[in-house]
């Protein structure tokens, strides 16, 4: 039997990848400012995503869940959230439209500044720093590198104005389908990959037309969607500064994002960031890499989700190329033992390489394999794939080798700006979204024979 969980029962566990911040009096001070500020989300909201992801379990949805590997607050901009917002639209409706299923569209955004980190410290010229963990905890600068609590508040207004913006794109115009040619961003379009979304838009259009023609072109879900947002929940000073009892069915969720998700090096059993998790509303992810076992995950499924509700736990799997040797046998013991989960393929995270110049990158080529054959594993164990998490942004950088484009060891530097690991750029991210919609397709067609 689990014992009681409460808003602090998390810091009677040991806890893996926190900051050591120099000055406890002051954190304390920010964590009662985060407590007087009103949640980011609310809890409608969070059960509204946990029913769609219900339905990405059992095959009928499918989640689209993309973003910065972190969030800066350098870089921060009205163009750059937009332009993600544009992206995952566009893949989106081409997902629907080749898949034939409803998209859920959440964004690794509003709140994704923090990373875990394999070092606590580097060397730099000769001198040891603390290791840069994100803009909420510290900054690149190797004279920015002391844990500063301040960085929370910076995080809490950065997330609700990216999130007004984001309600304003959802709600306000932006996401009508009737604007579907200008999702299309002005570097995509010169491509092949952008001629070939252009192509689908125009067939969209002409259905909107015909639909206008009949009278039944105003329907709301033709004008607006539903947008989440999702992070790390990694920082749990901050994660409990924002944790709101519901006044409606006295349930505890964590207001800073709709999805909540534990890292694969802090998913420990009996470990902080596990049982904080447990004890809020939000759906939550936990990232399952190759040295995961069968007895961790059911029992992550017995401590997050004692229920067995649906929609309420995903797996996001990230493996690399251990995926064909390591997955098989956790997914079919987690089939045989009936644990409702939603099944994510993370393609990024277990294929990063370093080029010969030190450089990391990603290959488009890989990524694609993996989510080919995370598809290929659950069609022959009769599952669902639920959905994909990719690390993506709507700026033309060149940080993830291959793809249409060509990207070569060589062109890396022409415009590399990531604040800590490779992403697809919005002609990667749209092309690969072409990809999936024939995976979904082709599984769609299996399911029905």
């Amino acid at each position: 039997m689990q014992r009681a969980w409460h808003l602090r029962s998390w810091r009677d566990f040991p806890i893996l990848q926190q900051p050591s911040y120099p000055d406890l009096l002051a954190l304390e001070r920010v964590e009662k400012t985060l407590k007087s500020y009103p949640p980011l989300v609310f809890a409608k909201e969070m059960r509204s995503l946990q029913e769609a992801l219900k339905q990405a379990s059992r095959g009928k949805a499918f989640l689209l869940q993309g973003g910065d590997c972190a969030e800066s607050f350098e870089n921060f901009s009205a163009d750059g959230i937009r332009d993600l917002f544009k992206v995952i639209l566009q893949m989106s409706v081409v997902l629907a439209f080749g898949g034939r299923c409803p998209v859920i569209k959440v964004g690794r955004i509003a709140g994704q500044f923090a990373k875990p980190r394999s070092q606590e410290s580097e060397c730099v010229d000769g001198v040891e720093v603390p290791i840069y963990r994100g803009d909420m905890v510290n900054g690149v600068d190797v004279n920015a590198r002391q844990a500063d609590p301040q960085r929370l508040l910076q995080g809490y207004h950065q997330s609700a104005a990216t999130l007004n913006l984001l309600r304003a794109f959802a709600k306000g115009g932006l996401a009508d389908l009737a604007e579907i040619h200008r999702w299309n961003l002005d570097f995509v379009k010169s491509n092949d990959l952008g001629q070939q979304y252009e192509n689908l838009a125009m067939q969209i259009t002409q259905a909107l037309d015909f639909m206008q023609a009949c009278g039944v072109a105003d329907l709301p879900t033709l004008k607006e969607t539903d947008f989440y947002t999702s992070h790390e929940a990694l920082l749990l000073h901050y994660e409990e500064a924002l944790t709101r009892q519901d006044s409606l069915t006295s349930q505890w969720y964590g207001c800073s994002a709709h999805m909540l998700w534990i890292g694969d090096r802090t998913k420990g059993l009996d470990q902080a960031h596990v049982e904080f998790l447990r004890g809020v509303g939000n759906p939550i992810g936990v990232k399952i890499g190759p040295s995961a076992t069968l007895e961790q995950l059911l029992g992550l499924c017995e401590i997050l989700n004692p229920h067995n509700e649906a929609g309420r736990l995903s797996f996001i799997v990230r493996m690399g190329s251990a995926l064909q040797e390591k997955f098989p046998p956790l997914l079919s013991g987690v089939l045989e033992a009936q644990k409702e989960i939603v099944w994510v393929c993370d393609p990024m995270h277990g294929n990063t390489i370093k080029t010969r110049s030190g450089v990391k990158t990603r290959s488009f080529t890989q990524i694609v394999q993996e989510v080919k054959d995370f598809f290929a594993i659950h069609r022959a164990q009769g599952s669902c794939v639920g959905g994909v998490h990719l690390e993506m942004t709507g700026c033309d950088v060149t940080e993830c080798i291959g793809g249409s484009q060509a990207i070569t060891e060589e062109t890396l530097q022409h415009n590399y700006h990531t604040q800590c690991d490779p992403r697809l750029n919005a002609t990667q991210a749209l092309e690969l979204a072409f990809l999936l919609a024939d995976m979904l397709k082709h599984n769609a067609r299996m399911t029905v024979g």
